[in-house]
């Protein structure tokens, strides 16, 4: 209780005996041991013994060294205490006081305690109690007690800031400032004053504490350890994990049967490792390395499965037709089975997306009984992510040829290369130039890895390899690889594939069964006309794969009766055709003509436009026409011009009119010889008014002399024409011999003008055209 003596009124105040105090202030409604000594204290102690409610005043005094205290030596506000227990020995007296209220030397007055309340008293409680948790984490390894809990016990606020300060033992100026507080707001403010300054002590305290903890370097202190650990291991007579792990390399090179050269390599860097200490930066990459040495297959082998029957059953079993290239296959396997040191040969698949390269790839590993990976080379711009890495830069690792040898355990896998054709290069280096010696018979059988840093015999491996088009592969690379091209299928193969592999997968795929779906042939051949017009059946795989999971959804809300597939139905699944029933033209008018191209998705259908443009004589190309295109279309004009009086052209309509050619679709690229007579045609078409047949589509190179020259692509340009309903088609007559790789039944239901000049593309383009005399 705080006590005014000035203030104080008379009727209201009560002496009471003091005792003074050094180095400590008693609080209200706390318990203080003290030990009394001074013959005044003595006296005042008896005085309050005699009264009946043994109270006394209990104040601090201002300087611990007075004996003799007046007054003036006191604080004005002390805690009015009752005497609990006493004990006496000798000349001292020990006694136990609780204390009451907090009242004025010698008169008192009783007054309430601060009751104040505000929001910058809450803010102020609870900032305190932070500062407080802090202050007990730092204690925490100091105390037995948690501090904060025995605050938090304390639901009154000022008696909080009471035990606060005297468990934290402050300064007596300190607290008897909170003694003599007027308010809850100015107390608190005060306490969290000296919490503030106690925190920092104790940081820094702490601080040095842990600086002085760790004045062991960490080297020293992992020495120290291993140490008491090759202590420990020798008592109880193991080894260390070091020992340990150098032995267990050194078993596994010894079973690992290394060429004579790795192994003196191998045994070398095994005794640098012996050597190096853990923690030394290249342990753990000497430690990698010899890891790879051990791990790669340098003997292991698997046997080659030579059974030809059984080769064509699995050839079949998974991929239909194809057959140059099972028959390609097979003539492997016979050569292995009479010369088994012959080389494995290096094969490129090449064809547009859909048609099945790389699961042919893995229908061949599984025929030949040969382990299988793939490696994805789309992109692929670091020439060290096949040569691999040298060991002296960090995150060093081989390259991924030897990465998937290691994979396969063999020597002997099947490597597929996927998407050649799409290489890059940049200042990194070219991949390209690396494959050409992973690919060379001639040298790979001590082919170098930059991580390895030892001739590794890959001889023994099937290389294939993948690609949509051979443009983009460098002259040099593709020397190396034997091409097998995979066209794109006919409609009536797709119904055969979509039958044999694609719907039961989609079937199964989706958790139906075969008696739950079906698909009728006249609904395959109308989905496969209508929505996917493809080179491949990739996306044919896809629709079907729809059209399951909407079965399968009807299946689970309910439905029992067999779903068979009708050609109406699909609309409603699938959405709007995709597809005309017919891409070519119906009619054609003067200027017109259509010609076939091929594209990496296989072949297609472009018709070539051309018109008159009044006062000019230049030729306008549009269409996105390569440099080849141009060349071709320039060569078409000329060669026209050069024949305006056999083709009963005028030659002034020619002087006042220029020709602009367009080819759609604007959007694509294209470029080739192979439309040069289909641009001849167009524009004889044009300057004559003869249309060219619609159902007619052609391909081939023009001269300046009028020649016809082969092209390229001749079966996928067929196909294409096929899908887009074209049934007559005009061929150099040097192509001729392509025909053989057209299924039968297309070659069937088509009609072929073979031609060596372009009068004869002409005539047969244009029966309306009467050609005149040279």
């Amino acid at each position: 209780m705080r006590t005014d003596p000035l203030q104080a009124s008379e009727d209201r105040q009560q002496a009471y005996p003091v005792l003074p105090i050094r180095n400590s202030v008693l609080f209200p409604n706390l318990i203080l041991p003290l030990s009394v000594g001074r013959t005044a204290s003595l006296a005042a102690l008896d005085a309050a013994l005699a009264a009946e409610d043994k109270t006394i005043v209990v104040v601090a005094q201002r300087e611990p060294g007075t004996d003799d205290v007046g007054v003036a030596d006191l604080y004005e506000v002390g805690t009015l205490a009752t005497i609990k227990k006493i004990e006496r020995q000798d000349d001292v007296m020990h006694l136990l006081v609780e204390s009451t209220e907090p009242y004025l030397c010698v008169k008192v007055r009783r007054l309430a305690a601060p009751k104040d309340k505000s929001t910058e008293v809450d803010a102020l409680h609870q900032e305190m109690l932070d500062v407080i948790r802090k202050i007990s984490e730092l204690l925490a390894s100091h105390t037995p007690v948690e501090l904060i809990d025995v605050v938090l016990q304390t639901k009154d606020m000022m008696q909080q800031l009471y035990l606060l300060a005297s468990l934290l033992n402050i300064d007596v100026s300190k607290a008897q400032t909170l003694l003599a507080a007027p308010t809850r707001q100015f107390a608190l403010e005060k306490m969290h004053e000296f919490l503030g300054y106690e925190l920092q002590v104790l940081e820094l305290r702490h601080k040095i504490a842990s600086q002085a903890s760790t004045e062991i370097g960490r080297e020293q202190r992992e020495y120290l350890l291993r140490q008491q650990m090759k202590a420990i291991q020798d008592e109880l007579g193991g080894k260390s994990p070091e020992e340990a792990e150098t032995e267990e390399l050194r078993r596994r090179l010894d079973e690992a049967e290394l060429p004579e050269k790795a192994l003196k390599e191998a045994e070398k860097e095994l005794r640098r490792l012996e050597r190096m200490s853990p923690n030394a930066a290249d342990y753990q990459v000497t430690r990698t390395y010899l890891d790879l040495v051990v791990e790669l297959p340098w003997h292991n082998t698997t046997e080659d499965n030579l059974e030809l029957p059984r080769a064509r059953a699995i050839l079949d079993e998974d991929h239909f037709n194809l057959k140059e290239v099972k028959a390609r296959i097979v003539e492997h396997l016979a050569v292995m089975k009479l010369n088994p040191q012959a080389k494995a040969p290096i094969l490129c698949f090449v064809g547009p997306p859909g048609v099945g390269k790389t699961s042919l790839g893995q229908s061949i590993a599984r025929a030949l009984g040969r382990e299988f990976e793939r490696l994805a080379l789309g992109g692929l711009h670091d020439e060290a992510e096949l040569r691999g890495h040298r060991r002296t830069y960090i995150g060093a690792m081989p390259g991924r040829i030897l990465q998937a040898i290691r994979r396969a355990g063999v020597k002997n896998p099947l490597l597929m290369l996927d998407e050649i054709d799409k290489l890059g290069h940049d200042y990194r280096g070219d991949p390209a130039a690396a494959l050409m010696e992973i690919l060379d018979p001639a040298q790979n059988h001590a082919f170098h890895d930059n991580y390895l840093d030892l001739p590794f015999d890959l001889s023994k491996v099937f290389f294939i390899t993948t690609a949509n088009t051979l443009e983009s592969i460098p002259r040099p690379l593709l020397d190396r690889m034997e091409v097998l091209r995979l066209a794109g299928y006919s409609d009536e193969e797709k119904c055969e594939i979509a039958e044999r592999y694609l719907i039961p997968r989609q079937v199964k795929e989706s958790g139906l069964t075969s008696e739950q779906i079906d698909f009728p042939r006249p609904t395959l051949q109308h989905l496969i006309g209508h929505y996917t017009r493809e080179a491949g059946v990739r996306e044919l795989e896809r629709t079907l794969g729809r059209i399951a999971r909407k079965i399968a959804t009807q299946v689970v809300e309910g439905r029992t009766e067999p779903a068979a597939i009708a050609a109406e139905e699909l609309g409603e699944m699938l959405g709007p055709e995709r597809f005309l029933p017919e891409k070519a033209r119906r009619q054609l008018q003067a200027g017109v003509a259509a010609g076939l191209a091929w594209t990496e998705a296989g072949g297609d259908v472009l018709y070539v436009e051309a018109l008159l443009l009044p006062n000019g004589k230049d030729l306008k190309l549009t269409g996105q026409l390569g440099d080849v295109m141009r060349e071709s279309a320039e060569a078409a004009q000329s060669y026209i011009r050069s024949r305006g009086r056999e083709l009963g052209i005028d030659q002034k309509r020619l002087d006042k009119f220029s020709v602009h050619i367009h080819v759609p679709a604007g959007a694509t690229p294209k470029d080739g010889p192979s439309a040069g007579i289909t641009m001849a045609v167009a524009l004889a078409s044009l300057l004559t008014g003869c249309a060219a047949r619609s159902d007619t589509a052609m391909t081939g190179e023009i001269t300046l002399s009028g020649l016809v020259f082969p092209v390229g692509g001749i079966k996928e340009k067929l196909l294409a024409a096929h899908r887009a309903g074209m049934r007559r088609v005009i061929l150099p007559k040097a192509n001729e011999k392509d025909l053989r790789e057209l299924p039968e039944h297309v070659r069937a239901e088509m009609e072929f003008v073979f031609a060596e000049h372009i009068d004869d593309v002409l005539t047969a383009a244009m029966p309306e055209l009467k050609l005149g005399k040279k």
